[in-house]
């Protein structure tokens, strides 16, 4: 039951995230479960595995929600269904199933996404209070199936870049942080309109999750505390050209992926040292990648690339063995 609890932890999160950027982030989470389900399904078969008690346990599901948060709200049912297929058959049941992938199934379906298909996953709209326009439920279907939008709707219209991804370009063209915000009105005190009550909503979650003692509370708190560490130093040596804290903590998938991606049991480092490494890694990556790789967000890359150095941190990091059992104590007490 424990992948059940996770998905009731993301419950206020997805609320959020539905009331700023509409009914698209319910399309894609629809869309996503459904095909995580079938794919799931069809594999247990032909591997000629328990279905039913297998779906159970949650985790297919949770591989599907957490994929359709990654993606853009209005994204083609075709991109979402690549996606959560790759995550589900590939890097999830080719492996063996639950237990034994070595890396997070849906951040492996979100990079092959944004891999394969650069522009459907740059296509963010902006928050409601924004936009020039926005689609019901009904239209946000038809536009996910069909592709068509209404006829008094151009694309343009719902898209716009994130805040992300708007920082990075302006400052490289010579723009300074103050002069981007000004002139740009999706970005808030915090991060960007919106998204800072996501991540807050992630957050409520994530601490939830911590006081039932689901997750460790090691690798959320050490993946944010390296992203505080890392963006204030630069932040102190040139405010100007580097964000603040506070909205790398707030930005982005940073709540997201601290407490329900990075956490994953089965992909993450295991022993209590390990754990802090683990989520320091994860968030000076994120960070990394943020300030000056080549993609807005770090999110999936920095989990993905921790997950295949957990091995090498678990052999490095066992706790010292304070006692053993001595074999002669052990046949005297047999006898």
């Amino acid at each position: 039951m424990v992948m059940l609890n996770v998905i009731l932890a993301l419950i206020p999160g997805i609320v959020i995230y539905i009331i700023y950027f509409g009914w698209g982030v319910l399309v894609n989470i629809v869309l996503a479960s459904i095909f995580a389900l079938l794919s799931e399904s069809l594999l247990l078969a032909i591997r000629q595995r328990p279905v039913f008690t297998t779906l159970l346990d949650g985790s297919a599901l949770l591989t599907g929600i957490l994929l359709a948060l990654a993606l853009p709200p209005h994204t083609a049912w075709w991109v979402v269904a690549v996606g959560i297929m790759f995550a589900i058959i590939i890097a999830k049941q080719l492996y063996g199933g639950l237990g034994l992938n070595p890396f997070n199934p849906a951040m492996t379906g979100y990079v092959v996404l944004l891999i394969s298909f650069p522009l459907e996953m740059t296509r963010w709209n902006p928050p409601l209070e924004l936009a020039q326009q926005s689609l019901s439920l009904l239209e946000a279907f038809r536009y996910s199936l069909s592709g068509q939008l209404p006829a008094s709707m151009d694309f343009d219209m719902i898209s716009l870049a994130t805040p992300l991804d708007i920082a990075r370009e302006r400052v490289d063209m010579g723009m300074t942080i103050s002069a981007i915000k000004t002139e740009y009105s999706i970005f808030s005190n915090l991060s960007g309109k919106g998204t800072e009550w996501i991540n807050i909503a992630f957050l409520a979650g994530g601490i939830w999750l911590l006081f039932r003692r689901l997750i460790d509370w090691r690798i959320p708190a050490s993946l944010l505390l390296a992203i505080l560490i890392a963006s204030a130093v630069f932040w102190f040596i040139n405010p100007e050209y580097y964000l603040s804290p506070v909205f790398h903590l707030f930005a982005g998938a940073t709540m997201l992926g601290a407490f329900f991606i990075a956490t994953d049991p089965v992909t993450a480092s295991t022993t209590p040292a390990g754990r802090l490494i683990f989520g320091a890694g994860c968030g000076l990556l994120i960070y990394v990648i943020r300030t000056w790789g080549g993609y807005p967000d770090g999110v999936a890359f920095s989990v993905l690339l921790m997950n295949l150095s957990a091995p090498l941190i678990d052999h490095f990091s066992q706790p010292r063995i304070t006692g053993y059992l001595n074999p002669k104590n052990q046949q005297q007490d047999k006898s």
